[in-house]
């Protein structure tokens, strides 16, 4: 078809081409030359029009589609195939590890040391439960070099019951320690003269507590916690406090702000005074809000707020007002890889003088309590994880402390020492204003469910106005620490301490009492090493064992008071349900 219309077309063109050249040439009065130009014909598409594909014709025999008809002519087939059912492909599962609500250990080691623990817990239930534990630490000591008793006891129980309804879950606990120490920590120009007085170097203390909290669901008052302890020892000295907080949040406007409130009571007596025989009373109460305000941008999340303080002393009845900043804030740099964060705080810290017992047993019972007014913590640093199992976080900090409390080692009295701490064996609170600057780092590594491992380190540089050291802060600390199962049967572990040169002071009295500084001691850095191995018997019966300081090092934690070498322990854990 495209073949003949090509040829209709090139006809057409000649004829109309041949008539219009006839009429130039009648009408042409100029007699020229003749200048034939001759061009093959190139058809293109547009010359040609489109076909359709189905043509429309006028035949009466095609207008009307004959019907057609199709018969089956189906018959059976024999046929002895059955086809098997469909199974689910089987995925070997691993089996279920079974938890236990109750479990106790007993162990039994060098140095006469016995460790005794239990803790349980009953479902009354759904809704309600009670529970408790036990524990038990005790050496007695004999710690090579000490010309006195250095054993030890902590003792503890306690005992919980706790509620979980539809809006809200409350929880109450109470309890009873009693600890015994020992100041064995005589220098050696003193222990002649210790002894030949005979000195009760036993030091116990004894405490019990009761408390409780409450969380709600879906209302404005989110949670809120209350807690008494009485602490004492056998030196006649006795404390009391209570602490109630609440956080709450405070509708304005269209926004919520995110609001703590603290309460907290402090009362005690010392039986006398270091440096007098007179009972020395301290207590003070504060009362204090910090309500903060939460902005969110994309990957910025900041928080704004403030924390205002009222303190009241109750012995001299100063009343002041204090105000510090609250205002913290992250960003994420890249998703969960790289987050940084920083912000600046403060806060009233109130000191007690179960802290400093705890902290450090040996302490006298003659301190003078005041709070610290820690006047701004500003921090800064990077965070993330390097991947799926790798975290880190690398932060500074500059905290400016006044009042911050400071151990340092009590004078020994040559003069008509009266008590068993009067020797230099014990520790007392000194105050004075602290900048310290720091710098730390923190990767955590979760290889499997099977191993974890983490490693952290600081560096600290301290600033004085009065004190001529930062007495007894180390400028750096380590710690390492690993769990490992090796599989279902064995289980290990390590945790390793570092701590970095201390400074204490020696002073004597009649001698450098004059002197405010007295003779400066360096207690030199410590390593402690710590492992265990243990093997799971069967799902209810455990064994283990463990090494302590094995480095084998009897270093000084505190002036004078060396610790225990190598030590082994060995026992066995029972898991249980009622």
């Amino acid at each position: 078809m495209r073949k003949h219309i090509k040829n209709i077309l090139t006809v057409a063109f000649g004829v109309i081409a041949t008539v219009a050249y006839s009429q130039d040439r009648e009408n042409d009065t100029i007699n020229t030359g003749v200048i034939d130009v001759v061009k093959p014909y190139t058809p293109s598409i547009s010359d040609a029009f489109k076909v359709k594909e189905v043509p429309s014709l006028e035949d009466e025999t095609t207008e009307t589609k004959k019907e057609i008809k199709y018969n089956i002519f189906s018959f059976p087939v024999a046929s002895t195939f059955t086809p098997a059912k469909g199974k689910a492909a089987v995925v070997e599962k691993r089996k279920p590890i079974r938890l236990f609500d109750n479990y106790a250990t007993l162990g039994v080691g060098t140095y006469t040391t016995i460790l005794g623990e239990v803790y349980l817990n009953h479902a009354i239930n759904r809704t309600e439960s009670v529970g408790g534990y036990v524990s038990h630490h005790s050496s007695q000591g004999n710690i090579e070099g000490v010309s006195f008793d250095d054993n030890f006891s902590n003792s503890e129980i306690n005992l919980n019951y706790s509620s979980r309804l539809r809006d809200l879950a409350w929880n109450v606990e109470g309890g009873f320690k009693h600890q015994i120490y020992n100041w064995y920590g005589v220098p050696e120009s003193q222990i002649t003269n210790a002894m030949t007085n005979g000195i009760d170097e036993k030091h116990s203390f004894f405490g019990a507590h009761f408390g409780g909290d409450i969380t709600f669901e879906d209302t404005y008052i989110n949670s809120g916690s209350f807690f008494f302890r009485r602490f004492g020892d056998n030196q006649g000295s006795g404390e009391n406090r209570f602490i109630a907080r609440a956080k709450i949040d405070i509708p304005i406007r269209d926004v919520e702000v995110s609001t703590k409130i603290r309460f907290d009571y402090l009362g005690g007596t010392f039986d006398k005074g270091f440096a007098t025989n007179t009972e020395l009373n301290y207590g003070n109460f504060l009362a204090g809000i910090t309500p903060s305000y939460e902005l969110k941008q994309d990957d910025l999340t900041v928080n704004v707020g403030f924390s205002a303080f009222y303190l009241n002393d109750r012995e001299s009845g100063d009343n002041k007002f204090y105000v510090y900043p609250a205002i913290t804030a992250t960003y994420r740099l890249v998703n969960d890889v790289l987050i940084a964060y920083g912000g600046i705080e403060g806060d009233l810290i109130q000191n007690s003088y179960y802290d400093f017992a705890t902290e450090n047993p040996f302490v006298s019972p003659t301190l003078f309590v005041m709070p610290t007014d820690q006047l701004y913590n500003a921090y800064i640093g990077l965070k993330g994880k390097l991947s799926s199992n790798m975290s880190y976080n690398i932060s500074g900090h500059y905290i400016a402390d006044r009042n911050k409390a400071l151990y340092k080692t009590n004078i020994v009295r040559n003069i008509a020492p009266e008590n068993a701490y009067d020797y230099g064996n014990s520790f007392g609170m000194v105050y004075d204003d602290v900048d310290t600057f720091g710098v730390s780092g923190e990767i955590n590594v979760d290889i499997n469910r099977n191993f974890k491992l983490g490693l952290k380190a600081e560096y600290f540089n301290y600033s004085m106005e009065d004190e001529a050291e930062a007495w007894n802060l180390p400028d750096i600390k380590g710690a390492l620490f690993m769990d490992y199962q090796i599989d279902e049967h064995w289980f290990t572990g390590a945790n390793l301490f570092y701590v970095g040169e201390r400074k204490d002071a020696l002073l004597l009295e009649g001698i450098l009492i004059p002197d405010p500084v007295g003779t400066t001691v360096v207690l030199d850095s410590y390593f402690d090493a710590n492992a265990h191995l243990g093997y799971h018997i069967n799902e209810e019966f455990s064994v283990f064992a463990k090494a302590n300081n094995i480095a084998n090092k009897a270093y000084q934690r505190w002036q004078n008071f060396p610790v225990q070498s190598i030590q082994f322990l060995a026992g066995a854990t029972y898991k249980f349900d009622f």
